[in-house]
């Protein structure tokens, strides 16, 4: 039951795959080669291999976001493994470059403490924004985000004021 419920999430979003329609070059190549990757990387095959396919499929993308970001320091409230083995040099605790929040009753008292620590090249990742859509969209809405990915399981946040707000949806 729980796979069609999530089959007829992706065929709604269909519309919104691979990038089609992202005019920024670089949220195209970001959609592209980050969060759409299905290369197999050299770790992933490992990982994961007792979680379901929903928490395997949201932490190889975690894995791919450490990998391409390659933080100093990742703050986390969950999948550490998946983390680490895409940025084996990171240490854990509280990073201005990484940070991974779970959706909960206290994000947007997390996400003002957050906002007063980011700089530019900051990514903030909120992992379950559907549990809480209000949270997400307040998230969203707030002039000091910039660049919004709304994955469906998570969302991902940029802060880069060189560039204009935008809130993309992605089927992913």
């Amino acid at each position: 039951m729980q796979r069609l419920k999530y089959f007829l999430i992706w065929l709604k979003r269909i519309r919104h795959c691979n990038g089609f329609g992202i005019q920024s070059p670089t949220d195209y190549w970001f959609v592209r080669y980050v969060i759409n990757e299905h290369w197999p990387y050299y770790q992933t095959e490992k990982l994961g291999e007792c979680d379901d396919w929903l928490t395997r499929k949201v932490g190889r993308l975690y894995f791919r976001l450490a990998n391409w970001r390659q933080p100093d320091v990742i703050e986390a409230d969950g999948y550490l493994s998946y983390l680490q083995a895409g940025c084996r040099k990171a240490a854990l605790g509280e990073s201005k470059e990484f940070i991974l929040i779970s959706n909960d009753a206290e994000l947007i008292k997390r996400m003002n403490i957050i906002y007063n620590k980011v700089r530019e090249n900051t990514m903030v990742v909120i992992d379950g924004i559907h549990r809480n859509k209000d949270n997400w969209q307040k998230v969203v809405s707030d002039e000091r985000t910039v660049v919004t990915f709304d994955l469906y399981y998570c969302g991902i946040v940029f802060f880069d004021k060189k560039r204009h707000k935008q809130n993309y949806i992605i089927n992913f």
